[in-house]
């Protein structure tokens, strides 16, 4: 799978693009002006949201064993997932570019389809236990197949999954970062995993695959009513 053309744009550094444009939509301005915190969120605009990542959220980024990821599609309707991996595999490109590799999973496809329509893409890093804060990077995305990527970016290290090939990969342009503050985020204490991780498999135990019992729920989406278990 390749993005070519304009979609290929929306990933590569362009310097001063969207300069002087303040940060946030309408609808978060126009909130701010309603409940009276415009001077206070231009205050968090000025001092903590950068159209790029500096060198500290460069080195959060590479310690990270995970990130939130929220795309939507050309509607407007949206999906949030979780990726997550050995420290490093999401990979700091540049300071406006970051990629992560994309593994077999259940099929749907659900966040690059959407980035096919929409390219906006939120990330979110969450550290619950050393550093105890987040890290927001927001911006647009393209999908590129392995040797594009590394065409142009011959840099680039290996996924950092042993045993898998990356599918693709999801390339974000950063049009924005700022922090998430510590104070409601929870501290969690790291444990031992009872056994190795597997990536990219399809052993239904492990994957815990049913575990909300769907399959035997009626589905809105099958041509045939199924039958509740007894």
């Amino acid at each position: 799978m390749s993005e070519t053309g304009d979609r290929r744009a929306h990933w590569q550094e362009q310097p001063g693009e969207d300069s002087g444009r303040l940060p946030g939509s309408a609808g978060e301005h126009h909130m701010q002006e309603l409940y009276g915190t415009s001077e206070r969120a231009r205050r968090f605009y000025r001092d903590q949201v950068l159209d790029h990542l500096n060198p500290r959220m460069r080195e959060f980024i590479a310690r990270q064993e995970m990130v939130f990821v929220a795309t939507s599609d050309s509607r407007g309707e949206c999906d949030s997932s979780l990726r997550a991996g050995p420290p490093g595999f999401v990979h700091v490109i540049d300071r406006r570019t970051l990629a992560y590799p994309e593994y077999r999973g259940n099929g749907v496809l659900a966040s690059v389809g959407n980035i096919r329509e929409n390219p906006h893409i939120g990330l979110m890093f969450l550290d619950f236990e050393r550093d105890h804060i987040g890290l927001h990077v927001n911006g647009r995305a393209a999908i590129l197949d392995d040797v594009e990527l590394r065409r142009h970016s011959p840099d680039l290290p290996e996924p950092a999954v042993p045993g898998q090939r990356a599918q693709m990969w999801v390339v974000a342009r950063v049009e924005e970062a700022y922090i998430h503050c510590r104070k409601h985020i929870p501290r969690m204490r790291r444990v031992d995993a009872q056994e190795p991780a597997n990536w990219g498999s399809d052993d239904m135990r492990r994957k815990g695959g049913d575990f909300f019992d769907a399959k035997g729920t009626p589905s809105p989406w099958s041509g045939d009513p199924l039958r509740t278990r007894g």
